[in-house]
């Protein structure tokens, strides 16, 4: 217990020592300054110095612009930047989806894979009216009600009812004969009609042209998108007059007819007509003779 307390008083007395920090003149030992000074204040003073110093450093890092040209840290226009980038990148990446479903379904078109199981027989008939053949054509009580409310009802509406009868007016691409008809069964969703090589191609009616280059299997294809869904499609041409995103009128020269692709079998036309990516067969509303 003795010995500590003179241990004590020896530090205590060290730190509280007082010493003379004096400057010279080294040529006339003329006294300049003169600062009293104990070891304590000295650790104080550096204390604070050291405390400041890292207080003042770390404020500037944090608040300035100075932290950019620190290794690891990024600016604000940087961060900004990379959002941006981020928000168009992902906008992208959604139109490209779309465009390879777009690209998948006119490839289905050129290549005719269409399953049966891809549609149905009652949305065939909802969507593009099948041969009466096909349809049973056998009027229900509901039906026959219907119609006479319809029937008294243009009577007195003849001009309303009369302005849908000529919706579905198409104007004949070629005329000529029939070499093969349209055929569900045999896939065949579309007419060939034979023509002379070198005949005029014609668009069914007003529409923009989104395909038209050369295919191995069926020559040089256009394929044009018309209003309410519909689509047309001229294989085995020999050469085009138009180019993809063309704007056409119905009865406008699109191509020239041939017999180019591995799948022709002579000079003709195959002619193709899909609603809402369903196959309708043209004979229903182009006469071809």
């Amino acid at each position: 217990m003795n010995t500590k307390k003179p241990e004590k008083r020896r530090i205590k007395r060290k730190l509280l020592d007082k010493y003379r920090l004096v400057i010279l003149n080294e040529h006339t030992f003329e006294e300049r300054l003169s600062i009293k000074l104990t070891r304590l204040n000295v650790f104080v003073l550096a204390s604070l110095t050291a405390i400041i110093l890292i207080a003042g450093t770390t404020m500037l890092i944090a608040f300035t612009t100075l932290r950019e040209y620190i290794p690891g840290y990024s600016s604000a226009s940087l961060k900004k930047r990379a959002t941006e980038l981020n928000y168009k990148t992902d906008s992208l990446l959604q139109v490209i989806t779309l465009n390879d479903r777009y690209y998948a379904s006119i490839k289905k078109v050129l290549q005719g894979e269409v399953s049966s199981l891809d549609f149905s027989r009652d949305s065939i008939i909802q969507a593009v009216k099948l041969e009466a053949s096909e349809v049973n054509l056998k009027p229900t009580a509901e039906d026959s009600i219907l119609r006479q409310k319809v029937d008294k009802e243009d009577k007195y509406n003849l001009f309303e009812s009369a302005t849908s009868a000529s919706n579905f007016i198409l104007f004949p691409p070629v005329n000529g004969t029939i070499s093969e008809t349209y055929n569900v069964k045999n896939k065949h969703f579309a007419v060939d009609v034979v023509v002379a090589k070198g005949t005029p191609i014609k668009a069914t009616a007003d529409g923009i042209v989104i395909f038209a280059e050369w295919t191995a299997t069926t020559g040089y294809v256009v394929i044009i998108e018309h209003s309410y869904g519909l689509i047309s499609v001229y294989k085995h041409n020999s050469a085009l007059t138009k180019t993809q995103g063309d704007l056409v009128k119905a009865g406008e020269v699109i191509a020239t007819a041939g017999n180019t692709g591995e799948l022709s079998t002579g000079p003709h036309l195959h002619f193709e007509l899909w609603n809402d990516g369903y196959p309708i067969n043209p004979t229903n509303f182009i006469d071809f003779k």
